[in-house]
């Protein structure tokens, strides 16, 4: 069966330990899912110079966040991990050369996510890194990048891989209100996010590539690359005949948006 390709918008580690509409939806969602064989996470929390794949049996649980309750660093996912699928998706991706990595291991943009979709940890987890190393700012060619890239392992949705960009469309973190989960959103984070969500439904790649035209709300809600890039790996799969289902949509802590969606 082919798989889907997933975008989550993880928002911040409290969602690990907290039930909300949230958490709710992706524990519904792992029972909706078919199966996979193994899991690929591409990454906003790991970026490397050069593009890499975690490629070790038994990936560790990554803490990589401060500041927040004891009961967070007591929790692990100790899941396999799978150095033969590590190994495909290096012989599959011409360019840019991907590398096998033995060190990294599950940071929280997969972890924080897997522990509600999949709670019992017993599906192989593989993660890609982003090379972060050339990318200084806003610019077509930049995105288009990692586009291609992503277009590259589409292949893997055939052989049971199910394949998850984990980040955020809305990620503004020095505007944050880390008090009140429940915060009402910027005007200017809903004025984005409600046009990344046209653009994903018209198919509309272009722009979503080409985002520094979107107005000023864009370097509000995307000051970095890092948590939009995992969305543009996502959209790089879908393929002529996928569908684009939106399967949250919503807003925490006024300057994240946590909308998720499915293709295929």
């Amino acid at each position: 069966m082919k798989m889907p390709v997933l975008f989550i918008g993880h928002g911040s580690p409290m969602n690990i330990i907290l039930k909300n509409d949230f958490t709710r939806r992706l524990a519904k969602l792992g029972k909706e899912l078919p199966r996979p064989r193994t899991i690929l996470v591409i990454s906003a929390h790991w970026l490397t110079d050069g593009t890499y794949v975690t490629s070790v049996q038994k990936p560790k649980t990554i803490y990589d966040f401060y500041g927040f309750p004891n009961e967070l660093y007591r929790l692990d996912y100790p899941s396999p991990g799978s150095p033969e699928d590590a190994k495909l998706i290096t012989e599959l991706a011409k360019k840019p050369v991907i590398k096998n990595d033995y060190a990294w291991g599950l940071d929280h943009a997969a972890w924080s996510i897997l522990k509600h979709i999949y709670p019992s940890a017993d599906i192989p987890v593989i993660e890609l890194s982003l090379d972060y190393s050339p990318y200084n700012g806003w610019n077509r060619q930049s995105l288009q990048y990692f586009y291609e890239l992503a277009r590259q392992l589409g292949p893997l949705r055939e052989k049971g891989v199910l394949i998850i960009g984990s980040g955020n469309i809305v990620h503004n973190l020095r505007v944050v209100d880390m008090e009140n989960m429940d915060a009402k959103p910027y005007e200017w984070a809903i004025e984005f996010d409600e046009k990344v969500k046209r653009d994903l439904l018209d198919r509309n790649h272009k722009d979503l590539l080409d985002c520094q035209n979107m107005n000023r709300a864009t370097s509000l809600s995307v000051p970095t690359l890092d948590h939009y890039l995992p969305m543009i790996c996502a959209i790089g799969m879908q393929e002529t005949d996928d569908a684009l289902e939106f399967i949250y949509e919503g807003f925490q802590n006024r300057s994240i948006s946590m909308r998720c969606f499915k293709i295929g």
